[in-house]
């Protein structure tokens, strides 16, 4: 199947970060048929992220042929689920989902300068949970972009109204939170701060929905829902573990055999990044002011060490084989 001349005349999606969550998204919007452009300043990023690119895309193939679609993937946070089964049934009930192109990495150009984001018509913005980076790139783009382009971020805990405030178009500023790995999982955490408009909200379902992505709208606060709750249940996995209750492999047994869970709390971080991990921590902290979120040392320790989950190969586990397809882990501590 080509791609359509609307698809390829369409003003692009942009997205900024070229990091394991950008790039997934980057798939995510080129497989739905849309050009996109990756801005990231770093040429070591946009290499690595095209190689990634190439690399998740011939991992969704392989999962297609391995499950039907008719089996689920749920919304979980910590488990990649099949998505070829998520279509126009979202929250807001009605996009139908675009064809996938026959090339979907012919759609993705990687470029080291915002201002080709200039015409971008929609841009999401997936650096570090970083406030003070944050900030620096919305108020760029807002200097670049015409005053219809919504920007969403990212952020995993950062609220959006506080992100609206560093543009002059509070009500075109939403939080779309991708799970990870975002193209392997249905849902997507919308959060609306009170500024964010109406249009704005449409739009992304729009979008979303269009993708395949189940969208979940939830009001605005720090962490919003999903990260409110399990930054803090991470957290007091790695304390268990750091005080010597019991091992790393025994703590995420517990809550996958008495709870139901797909993936402990442990692996859960390990799959989201250690160093990402500690970031939110820090974020929920600050808006919060509630040291609960103080990253536990035994987390600060292994970030410290390069030790950041399946990305670096160690974490709380040990992950000999590819991180995408965990197999033969072996447990930290």
């Amino acid at each position: 199947m080509g791609v359509s001349k609307d698809i390829e005349t369409a003003a692009p999606v942009g997205v900024v970060g070229a990091g394991t969550m950008g790039v997934g998204v980057a798939q995510c919007f080129a497989q739905a048929g849309h050009p996109v452009v990756v801005v990231d300043p770093a040429a070591e990023a946009r290499r690595d992220g095209a190689a990634r690119l190439r690399a998740g895309l011939r991992l969704k193939s392989l999962l297609r042929g391995r499950r039907p679609e008719s089996q689920g993937g749920g919304g979980n946070p910590d488990v990649g689920g099949n998505q070829d089964q998520a279509g126009a049934g979202g929250a807001a009930g009605g996009a139908a989902r675009r064809p996938e192109p026959a090339d979907p990495a012919a759609l993705v150009r990687f470029s080291a300068e915002l201002s080709d984001l200039a015409h971008a018509g929609y841009v999401v913005e997936c650096v570090r949970e970083r406030e003070p980076l944050k900030e620096e790139v919305l108020r760029a783009l807002d200097e670049l972009c015409g005053p219809e382009t919504v920007f969403a971020s990212c952020t995993s805990a950062i609220p959006i109204s506080r992100l609206g405030s560093f543009t002059r178009r509070p009500d075109r500023v939403i939080g779309t939170h991708f799970m990870n790995p975002a193209p392997l999982k249905d849902a997507v955490e919308v959060a609306r701060s009170p500024h964010t408009g109406d249009e704005t909200l449409a739009r992304t379902l729009d979008l979303l929905e269009g993708m395949g992505k189940k969208p979940l709208v939830v009001g605005d606060g720090p962490g919003f829902v999903t990260n409110r709750v399990l930054m803090l249940t991470v957290n007091e996995a790695a304390y268990v573990l750091h005080e010597g209750t019991a091992d790393a492999e025994t703590v995420d047994r517990v809550f996958q055999e008495c709870f139901g869970h797909p993936m402990g709390p442990l692996r859960t971080g390990d799959l989201i990044g250690l160093d990402t991990v500690a970031d939110t921590l820090d974020v929920l902290r600050e808006h919060t002011g509630d040291e609960r979120f103080q990253p536990c040392p035994l987390l600060a320790k292994l970030v410290a060490e390069g030790s950041v989950g399946r990305k670096a190969g160690r974490g709380f586990h040990h992950y000999p084989n590819s991180p995408l397809v965990p197999r033969g882990e072996t447990s930290h501590g």
